[in-house]
C-alpha cells in the first residue's frame, strides 16, 4: 500500500471512529448497565470470554431486576460478538460497547458496537459498567499531537522517550558518574573541578547518544523535541550542541521539571501543553495559509460543496480541506429529466423538498449520506489527499463558518 493510500485510509478510519464515539457519547443508561470492554491485542479472546462469563454470573446479584436483566443481556451480546474472533483480537485490539440505552418515555433499546483496530494499541484490558459508555481512552487516541522526542536530565540521571499522540513511551535511561560537589580529601580544588566537568561532559554525550540513536532514524517523521530538567543542566546540554544538528534544529521548547526518572517524562509533557497545542495546529495553519494565498492570488483554490465536488470529479484537487466540526449530510436528488442536484443540510434535519433548478420539476431523493464520507470517497478515487482542519484558530474557524467547512487546494486552475 502506498503512503498516500495509507494516509487516506488513516484519515477515513479516524473520522469513522470519531463519528461512532460521538454517537456513543450521546447514549445514557437508566442505571449502571452500559458495558464497555477494552481488549489489548495480546489478550487471548478465550480469556475475555471467561471474564465476561464470570461478570454475567456475578450480575445475578444485582438487586434491581431491570438493571440485572439489562447487564446480563449486554454481556450476552458481547459474548456473541467475541465468537467472530480467533485466538487474538485484530491489530491494536478491539473495544466493545453494549447496553440498554434510553430512548425517552421510560423506553430503552439494546445497542451493541465494536470498534476494531483503534488508531493506537490498547494498552491494558479494561471492563467498565456504568450509566455511560467509556470513550475517553479512544478520544485521547484521536486527539493526536503527532510524534515528539522527550529528554529529561539532570547531572544524576536521564530518561529519553516518545510522546505518541497523548501516550508517553519511556525508552532509554542512564545514570551518571558525576561526583558530588564535595571533593574527597587530598584532591586539589582545581583537579576535582576538572574531573567533575569531564564527567558532566561525558554524561551529556551519553544522553545525546541515546537521543540520537532513538530520534535521528525518525527525523523526517518527528514533529519536535522537548527537553526538561533543572537549570542550568538542560541549558548546558542544549547550549553545548551535544545533540545531532538535525535534532537541535527541531527542539521546540525547554522546561523546568523536578524529576528526571520516567515520571519526569510525564511532567515534561504536562509543562509543554501550550507548546504542544501550538505545534498541533501549525500544520492546519499552514494548509489554510496556502489556501488563502491561492484564493486571493489566483484561481487554484475552491470552496463550498458544489464547486469542490465538481473539482474533485475532475481530479483537479490536490488537497481536500474539511473542517473537523463539519456535521452535515448531503442529499442527492434526481428529477424526471434525470438532472442530478445536491443539498447539504444539518445532520439533525429531515430531507427538504427539492425543485430542479434546470427544469423546475419536483425532484426525488436518491440517497442521503454523510457529506464528509461522500467527498472523501471521491477524493480516494482521484488520488486526492484529505486534511481535517481544526477550528482552534481563526482561519480554521473561517473555513467552518464562512466556507461551509469544505474547501480545496487545486493542482491547476479550472475556472469552477
Amino acid at each position: 500500500m502506498s503512503t498516500d493510500t495509507e494516509n487516506v485510509s488513516k484519515d477515513r478510519r479516524k473520522y469513522e471512529f470519531r463519528k461512532v464515539i460521538e454517537e456513543l457519547r450521546e447514549y445514557e443508561g437508566s442505571g449502571t448497565q452500559l458495558v464497555t470492554i477494552y481488549i489489548p491485542p495480546d489478550r487471548q479472546v478465550s480469556d475475555v470470554v471467561a471474564h465476561v462469563t464470570q461478570e454475567h454470573s456475578e450480575a445475578a446479584n444485582i438487586k434491581s431486576k431491570q438493571t440485572r436483566t439489562n447487564v446480563q443481556d449486554a454481556l450476552t451480546s458481547i459474548k456473541d460478538r467475541l465468537r467472530y474472533y480467533d485466538t487474538y483480537p485484530p491489530d491494536n485490539g478491539i473495544v466493545l460497547f453494549s447496553g440498554a440505552v434510553s430512548t425517552g418515555g421510560g423506553q430503552t433499546t439494546m445497542v451493541t458496537r465494536s470498534l476494531e483496530s483503534p488508531p493506537e494499541p490498547i494498552q491494558s484490558f479494561r471492563y467498565h459498567c456504568d450509566s455511560d459508555f467509556l470513550t475517553d481512552p479512544l478520544e485521547n487516541m484521536l486527539a493526536d499531537k503527532g510524534l515528539f522526542g522527550l529528554i529529561v536530565l539532570d547531572r544524576r540521571e536521564a530518561n529519553v522517550g516518545w510522546l505518541k499522540g497523548k501516550r508517553v513511551e519511556p525508552v532509554k535511561s542512564a545514570s551518571s558518574l558525576v561526583p558530588g560537589k564535595q571533593r574527597k580529601g587530598g584532591q586539589s580544588a582545581q583537579r576535582f573541578a576538572r574531573l567533575r566537568l569531564e564527567a558532566i561532559d561525558n554524561f551529556y554525550q551519553e544522553v545525546a547518544g541515546m537521543a540520537d540513536d532513538l530520534f535521528v532514524p525518525k527525523r523526517h517523521e518527528i514533529d519536535g523535541v522537548l527537553v526538561g530538567g533543572p537549570s542550568p543542566t538542560k541549558d548546558e546540554f542544549l547550549d553545548g550542541d551535544y545533540l545531532h544538528h538535525e535534532l537541535g534544529d527541531v527542539v521546540v521548547g525547554k522546561f523546568d521539571v523536578s524529576y528526571t526518572d520516567e515520571s519526569g517524562l510525564h511532567d515534561l509533557v504536562d509543562s509543554a501543553q501550550e507548546v504542544l497545542a501550538d505545534q498541533e495546529v501549525m500544520k492546519d495553519k499552514a494548509e489554510m495559509e496556502e489556501f488563502f494565498e491561492k484564493l486571493h492570488g489566483g484561481e487554484e483554490a475552491t470552496y463550498g460543496f458544489e464547486p469542490t465536488r465538481q473539482n474533485l470529479m475532475m481530479g483537479s484537487v490536490d488537497r481536500l480541506l474539511l473542517s473537523e466540526d463539519l456535521r452535515s449530510d448531503v442529499v442527492v436528488y434526481e428529477c424526471p429529466d434525470e438532472h442530478e442536484e445536491y443539498e447539504v443540510i444539518d445532520r439533525r434535519h429531515d430531507d427538504p423538498d427539492h425543485t430542479c433548478s434546470d427544469c423546475g420539476s419536483t425532484s426525488e431523493k436518491v440517497k442521503r449520506e454523510d457529506v464528509i464520507e461522500y467527498l472523501m470517497s471521491i477524493a480516494e478515487q482521484r488520488g486526492t489527499e484529505t486534511k481535517f482542519i481544526s477550528t482552534d484558530f481563526e482561519k480554521g474557524e473561517q473555513l467552518h463558518d464562512a466556507f461551509g467547512g469544505i474547501a480545496g487546494i487545486l493542482r491547476y486552475a479550472t475556472g469552477i
